[in-house]
């Protein structure tokens, strides 16, 4: 059964740092693009950035500047450097993997920006 598990989400002041790690296991990780979504309460889920197999990203305009994506295939694992937070990035955000018809989700970490 294919796993993507989320970690490093959390509580932090607004303008702090945090990393998100989405470590899968039981796909060929190479072969996948990989990516980030959030969802706020009482909003739809949205894209925040995904990256290729070939390490191209796509960021989405209300963080880009801020956060970066990025992915190590030796461990993989995709990671999202969120700095600059602000309040209205406070969300779930879920890992994304995808390839041809094929899609999997995790189940999301919390991160709340609040002073």
């Amino acid at each position: 059964q294919v796993q993507l598990v989320e970690s490093g989400g959390g509580l932090v002041q607004p303008g702090g740092s945090l990393r998100l790690s989405c470590a899968a296991s039981r796909i060929i990780f190479r072969f996948y693009t990989m990516g980030w979504y959030r969802q706020a309460p009482g909003k739809q889920r949205e894209l925040v950035a995904t990256i290729t197999t070939g390490g191209n990203t796509n960021t989405a305009d209300s963080v880009k500047g801020r956060f970066t994506i990025s992915r190590d295939n030796a461990k993989n694992t995709v990671y999202l450097q969120m700095n600059s937070l602000k309040p209205e990035d406070t969300a779930v955000y879920y890992c994304n993997a995808q390839v041809s018809d094929r899609e999997y989700w995790g189940q999301g970490t919390q991160v709340t920006v609040s002073s």
